[in-house]
């Protein structure tokens, strides 16, 4: 069901005005609760009532008056009512004027550092974000990762408490740190979309509110920050990845590989906007890794066709990706990219290298890289084993689809003349 107007603008609205709490209250939690409850209010009175003239300092200040009241019944921290007594009036910081800065943007950002802060892990990460700044409920991100939602509730207290204790400043990180706090935040946006792409669990293959939100948030950091490199590639990437999604079910909910996808579903305008994302990123310095993935990623969309893709180029990028960090997964594409340019032969012996790399002993995308080179070299019975193993570690999309791989081996083979 779509969402109405005043949904969408409290959804946009929802991690400023936390941000804007904790910035200047802190107790991330409290903030949290008293930002639900004034979003709350506002979605049941201004469908009733109307918009406020200024919406965020609406919420700011109901917001502000619900979390005074929870930290005064904190008895046992009573020197707070004194602290209380000292701050500022919501009033005297709404939205500013006309002629200066709004720092919604700048809160928003800071919000997104604290859930990814580096001291949290990585579930810890992808939980805050969806609640504090997609604006999920603790319900909709366990759905979404396939956990009971007391364990989902107990992840995010974790991860508040680790804040609370760690006694983080609700400020922009300098320096050195800037960097990897923004690396953590590009690599949970990713986890994310991927999450929501090829969901790793569960009967579907996508998961399309997950790759929605991953997207949406990615275009506010881009928003915030247009000039870093790293992540305008990052959204030209997830755009140029979902722009196929339409073409990967099939009728009946199956999995079509992208060499036997309708291309003329593919979202042209997602192409347009990630290609021009991703052109305008290169030429301006240090290159990185997703920016790299978007350059692979534009590849395969702008070939016309399976047999049309420039395999050589995507086999170049893969290499220079492999260069910069030994991870599996780019060896792993970069093997079936040189199989597709140099011969099934030749990727066969690069994933033979990577057999005994403990990274992918459970990795399903292995045995069915190995599978499909073998089914390119008439390796019947060794293809049909691999889609078969494959198929044992990976969500039911994918297995009806490895599995009906490995059926239509079982059989006879077709005639060579």
């Amino acid at each position: 069901m779509p969402e109405t107007p005043t949904e969408d603008l409290l959804r946009e609205l929802a991690p400023q005005v936390l941000g804007a709490l904790v910035r200047r209250f802190g107790h991330f939690d409290t903030a949290e609760d008293a930002v639900q409850e004034a979003l709350i209010a506002a979605a049941d009175g201004w469908p009733r009532d109307g918009v406020p003239d200024n919406p965020r300092g609406w919420l700011i200040t109901v917001a502000s008056r619900r979390l005074t009241d929870l930290l005064r019944r904190e008895q046992a921290r009573m020197r707070r009512e004194d602290t209380v007594a000292r701050w500022t009036l919501p009033e005297q910081w709404h939205a500013p004027a006309a002629d200066r800065a709004a720092a919604d943007a700048d809160d928003t950002l800071i919000l997104l550092f604290l859930c990814c802060h580096p001291a949290l892990s990585p579930a810890s990460q992808i939980a805050l974000t969806l609640r504090a700044v997609g604006g999920l409920s603790t319900a909709e991100v366990a759905r979404a990762f396939l956990v009971p939602e007391a364990t989902m509730t107990r992840r995010i207290s974790r991860g508040k408490q680790r804040i609370r204790d760690s006694g983080l400043r609700f400020a922009p990180p300098t320096g050195p740190e800037r960097a990897d706090r923004l690396a953590a935040v590009l690599h949970v946006l990713y986890l994310i979309f991927t999450e929501g792409y090829a969901r790793t669990a569960g009967p579907g293959l996508l998961r399309a509110d997950l790759t929605a939100e991953a997207i949406r948030l990615a275009r506010l950091v881009h928003r915030l920050l247009p000039d870093d490199p790293e992540v305008t590639g990052l959204l030209a990437l997830m755009l140029l990845t979902d722009a196929r999604a339409p073409a990967r079910i099939g009728a009946h909910g199956e999995l079509v590989p992208m060499a036997e996808q309708d291309r003329t579903r593919w979202r042209a305008d997602q192409i347009a906007e990630g290609v021009e994302l991703i052109t305008g990123a290169l030429p301006r310095g240090v290159v990185g890794a997703y920016q790299l993935q978007a350059a692979i990623a534009a590849v395969h969309d702008e070939a016309p066709s399976a047999a049309a893709t420039d395999w050589a180029q995507i086999t170049a990028l893969y290499e220079v990706l492999l260069g910069m960090s030994d991870n599996p997964v780019v060896a792993l594409n970069h093997a079936v990219a040189v199989a597709m340019s140099r011969g099934a032969p030749a990727g066969l012996a690069l994933l033979a290298d990577l057999a005994d790399d403990p990274r992918l002993a459970d990795d399903p995308r292995l045995p069915a890289a190995r599978a499909h080179l073998w089914e390119r070299e008439g390796e019947r019975v060794a293809a049909r084993e691999a889609y078969r193993m494959a198929a044992r570690s990976t969500n039911l999309a994918q297995q009806r689809y490895l599995n009906a791989r490995a059926d239509r081996l079982a059989g006879d083979p077709p005639p060579t003349d």
